[in-house]
């Protein structure tokens, strides 16, 4: 009898959206149905439930895969569907993650009543987000702005935009994509602009190491170039130990065979920016991620990573 997939995600339609996509690809690797090749399996994680903080103040990224990576160390889910600018660098024992789906758009988008970008918002504009990057980033090059913490799902903050609980917020262009949602887009923020998020737009799937079944269907849609794409910036982000504590941007693009990635840090209240760049051969991509990381680090200092 085959084997009935067992999808974990988080509840929101965004999540519900990136498990179904991963369960079509499942069915097609099997030539069945998505509906019999796949049951999927909804979590309500800890980053789901507590949100009236900040994810910095109640302990970062592990807050929205514990529940699930648990039920797929202990079997009762075989597979895990995550974003993955979500996701620590670090993985349980037993569990891997070597199926990356293409990457969309890695932007941030621009969404406001006020103004058409972020410099022509009004003096003492109020820029809702829940991301220590994004606010970092906004306040260096609009100290005059207050930023307000927007937590919960998409449709949550875009009814705190409209409500006018702040005048602008920012927002992942895949997410928007994957949701229909992009007519709510102002206008998309150029990595120039805003350096997105470490994996920002990418899709992971998670599986148990032993896992060989699994292992060979993923390897079907496991998309290779965003797979080194990935691995840079998180290479980058492993070696700065980063938590949602220091806000840390990266991006990685390939042209051909060669790969481009910058990297950046930044102190919570956007007064300090450290950047660097690297270009080389994609198949270098851990290399290159691990190298930026050695020089933000050793020119931030520790006490660069405990401000704020």
């Amino acid at each position: 009898m085959q084997r009935r997939f067992r999808i974990g995600t988080r509840g929101s339609k965004l999540a519900l959206v990136q498990a179904h996509m991963v369960a079509g690809h499942v069915a097609k690797a099997l030539g069945l149905a998505p509906e019999v090749a796949c049951e999927i399996v909804i979590f309500k994680t800890q980053g789901d439930i507590v949100l009236d903080r900040n994810l910095s103040e109640i302990g970062g990224k592990g807050l929205f895969t514990a529940e699930i990576e648990e039920a797929l160390h202990n079997g009762g889910i075989d597979l895990a569907v995550h974003s993955m600018k979500d996701m620590p660098t670090v993985l349980p024992d037993g569990l891997l993650i070597d199926c990356i789906l293409e990457r969309e758009d890695p932007r941030d988008a621009f969404l406001s009543t006020k103004g058409a970008s972020l410099a022509e918002l009004p003096r003492n504009a109020v820029v809702g987000t829940s991301s220590l990057r994004r606010g970092a980033q906004v306040l260096a090059k609009r100290p005059d702005v207050t930023i307000v913490s927007f937590r919960g799902n998409v449709q949550t903050r875009l009814k705190k935009l409209a409500d006018g609980v702040a005048d602008a917020t920012m927002l992942a262009m895949a997410g928007l994509s994957r949701m229909n949602l992009l007519d709510q887009v102002t206008a998309p923020l150029s990595p120039e602009e805003m350096l997105p998020a470490v994996a920002q737009g990418a899709i992971g799937v998670e599986r148990r190491a032993d896992d060989e079944e699994a292992a060979k269907i993923l390897a079907t849609f496991n998309h290779a170039e965003s797979a080194l794409r990935v691995s840079a910036e998180r290479a980058l982000l492993a070696v700065l130990d980063g938590s949602c504590r220091t806000p840390i941007a990266a991006l990685a693009e390939i042209s051909g065979k060669r790969m481009s990635l910058r990297g950046m840090i930044l102190t919570p209240d956007g007064k300090e920016v450290l950047e660097t760049s690297r270009d080389g051969l994609a198949s270098d991509a851990v290399a290159m991620g691990i190298d930026a990381g050695n020089e933000l680090k050793s020119r931030a200092g520790p006490q660069f990573f405990t401000t704020g």
